[in-house]
């Protein structure tokens, strides 16, 4: 409503992002002042309940941290405390595990790219209404899912909160005949993720950009999944990478008045993490077929150094990478053999470990304490969503102000501007499915004291 040159504008709730919160945007004199995104979803504690239980547990608990990613958390989990222990686990073990890293990928990007994002750039307000007026998409996006979430079943004991995955390892390793019917599925697969790249390079995509620095895991040669040194791109172009071990001296929490969630900070600057941060730092390491597909969404040739800097264009950089993974699950397939024992022993041992992997969304870190007596001593988790958040609020201010400074938008038309900003990034909050509250404050003049109301 308008009252006296302000407007306050509150919207009910947006079920195509994973969790709960509210958007403030204070407008004086046609200049955004102020851009919040605020979380208010109650802590969940999940750091604090991780100490005094067994060195063995994070990867089971942790988890439940998320039911669309819960491999990022056990991966990273166990790569923490493996470290701790200092052990290395077996080769065919780690492909497996990437193999089940690849299903995640799948099934989170397909849910993202048809069910939360594309109702945005065609028009629909849900996926239900996509699914009437784009049937046979909506179909391909849910057969693309149902692919991920079966290898996630057959390697990880079930497609939700996996339960096969141990320290070391798994608690049992498929055959290559389990593994038979799952290949001819991804073979469909690929199919289906093909036809997503062409289906998204379609869509028009408003003219954005933004300046942050990108963060990813980096390998030295493939494009890094479920390991990987954290590297820096920077705004200008500059190229650094850091030790794991050092993530929480180069990205720094602190708490902020208007979110349970903690903000980050890269070397004191927002940073971003998630695909466009991994397309700009390892895009040269996709495999041909999707180095063609890139080409063929106008996403142009990473290995000449094409860098993809526009939020909206961010699920072109999905499909791509979907496709990938279903390529890369077909890869680790055809040249599996079973291991001798599907783990390898981890006694505990008294240290501080530190594992990484990059979640669909992003960077996500643990570290662990682990006292002589095996139990956890401390724990520290670092998701890439509150990570993203600086980055998210600095994108909705900037896309905001453009829209203001070319015409008056009313009430819709910025909040919907707003809700596709935040999608563009494809935020998990939580486990919940309501997301947007957003209040839109505008002001005029100065109010008493020379401070503006």
């Amino acid at each position: 409503m308008t009252h006296r040159g302000s407007r306050v504008l509150h919207v009910g709730s947006l079920s195509r992002v994973e969790g709960e919160g509210a958007l403030r945007l204070h407008v004086h004199d046609g200049t955004v002042t102020e851009a919040r995104l605020e979380i208010y979803e109650p802590p969940r504690f999940f750091e604090a309940f991780l100490r005094g239980r067994s060195y063995t547990e994070p990867p089971d608990i942790t988890a439940r941290v998320c039911g669309i990613c819960p491999v990022a958390y056990q991966m990273s989990a166990c790569a923490a405390i493996e470290d701790a222990c200092g052990v290395e686990v077996d080769p065919v073990i780690r492909d497996l595990r990437r193999l089940l890293y690849c299903g995640e990928w799948i099934e989170s990007q397909a849910l993202h790219i048809y069910l939360l994002h594309a109702p945005d750039f065609l028009g629909r307000p849900s996926a239900i209404d996509l699914a009437r007026t784009h049937r046979t998409e909506v179909e391909r996006g849910l057969r693309l899912k149902k692919a991920g979430n079966d290898v996630m079943e057959l390697v990880g004991g079930r497609a939700i909160h996996p339960i096969n995955v141990r320290l070391g390892g798994f608690h049992r390793a498929p055959t290559r005949a389990e593994l038979g019917p799952l290949r001819e599925e991804l073979k469909r697969a690929l199919d289906d993720a093909w036809e997503t790249v062409r289906w998204v390079a379609g869509f028009d995509f408003p003219d954005a950009r933004t300046d942050v620095d990108l963060l990813a895991l980096a390998a030295p040669d493939t494009y890094a999944i479920e390991s990987g040194t954290p590297t820096v791109l920077r705004a200008d172009g500059t190229r650094s990478s850091f030790p794991v071990r050092e993530f929480t001296e180069h990205v720094t929490e602190t708490h902020v008045a208007h979110s349970t969630a903690l903000h980050s900070r890269l070397d004191g600057r927002l940073h971003l993490t998630g695909s466009l941060a991994r397309f700009a730092i390892s895009g040269a390491l996709l495999s041909p077929v999707a180095l063609q597909a890139c080409a063929e969404a106008g996403l142009g040739d990473p290995r000449t150094g094409a860098v993809c800097r526009n939020p909206f264009r961010s699920i072109l950089v999905r499909a791509v990478e979907t496709l990938y993974a279903v390529e890369e699950a077909l890869r680790i397939i055809d040249g599996y053999e079973p291991p001798a024992r599907p783990y390898t022993e981890v006694p505990p041992v008294a240290g501080v470990g530190h594992g990484a992997t990059e979640a669909p969304r992003g960077v996500l870190y643990h570290r662990y304490e682990i006292g002589a007596d095996g139990l956890v001593a401390d724990a520290t988790m670092v998701p890439p969503t509150a990570q993203n958040q600086g980055a998210i609020e600095d994108d909705l201010r900037r896309l905001a102000q453009a829209a203001i400074g070319e015409h008056e938008p009313d009430d819709a038309e910025l909040t919907a501007l707003c809700e596709r900003a935040i999608r563009n990034h494809d935020p998990c909050i939580s486990c919940s499915t309501h997301f947007l509250d957003l209040t839109v404050v505008r002001t005029s003049g100065p109010t008493a004291g020379g401070r503006h109301a």
